[in-house]
């Protein structure tokens, strides 16, 4: 029996790693969430189960219904790919699940996968560091527990990429904690929806516009010098159609 943790990437299909194709095109069950796409799926043998535990608002399935179904198929297949978008390591609950398969005496394969935290801007010509611009990058998650949030004012750093991930619902007391912490109204802001897809959409504007942004889920927030730059993005979106 194997079982293997394997990051879809960002959306299109040739941006898995190689390993990640091997895994899906062997597996006799995958175990798959809601943004992992279409195409990504299309590797899986036409034999294989396939188990959406998708979270969806008002119908999800919660993580240790998730993590108890891994450990149950192990008796019962083969060989068992658990499939999450983008990294599973990034704000994706993929350690929460290893640890659950290994206090089952279950050892597990991790499979990385590119994150949409650092490729969902480049798709759209955005680099998260550029020189002369930004020093470094910090990627936080927008959604969490009331009283467990990131501190935002303490992120207000005018040198330094912010990257958010499931930031959407949140994106207006995000601004507005921004501005609290210093960051200038005039900072650029881009908002990538569903990246290396075909749907593929970006939104551009200022911190103080961000809360009044129309954009959707699924969506990356980049904030920072570099959220103004095109660099490429002609190039990335082009590559979508090939």
């Amino acid at each position: 029996m194997s079982i293997a943790l394997v990051g879809a990437g960002p959306g299109s299909v040739d941006l898995l790693t190689l390993r990640a194709a091997r895994l899906l095109s062997e597996a006799d069950v995958v175990v798959v969430d809601r943004l992992v796409d279409d195409s990504v799926l299309s590797l899986v043998s036409p034999h294989a189960e396939v188990i959406d535990v998708g979270k969806r608002p008002g119908g999800s399935h919660n993580q240790a219904l998730i993590n108890d179904l891994l450990i149950s198929l192990t008796a019962r297949y083969e060989r068992i790919v658990r499939l999450k978008g983008g990294d599973p390591f990034v704000f994706g609950r993929g350690g929460e699940e290893l640890e659950a398969l290994h206090a089952a005496g279950i050892e597990a394969e991790v499979v990385p996968g590119v994150t949409s935290a650092l490729s969902g801007p480049l798709a759209v010509g955005i680099p998260v560091t550029h020189r002369g611009l930004s020093h470094g990058v910090t990627v936080v998650t927008g959604h969490a527990k009331a009283g467990d949030g990131v501190n935002f004012r303490r992120l207000a750093n005018p040198d330094l990429t912010l990257v958010v991930l499931m930031g959407v619902s949140t994106r207006a007391q995000i601004a507005a904690e921004l501005l609290a912490g210093g960051l200038a109204a005039s900072t650029p802001v881009a908002v990538i929806e569903r990246a290396w897809t075909p749907s593929q959409r970006c939104v551009r504007g200022s911190l103080a516009e961000l809360g009044a942004l129309s954009v959707e889920n699924p969506a990356v927030l980049v904030i920072g010098p570099v959220a103004a730059l095109h660099i490429g993005e002609i190039t990335a979106v082009t590559a979508l159609a090939r």
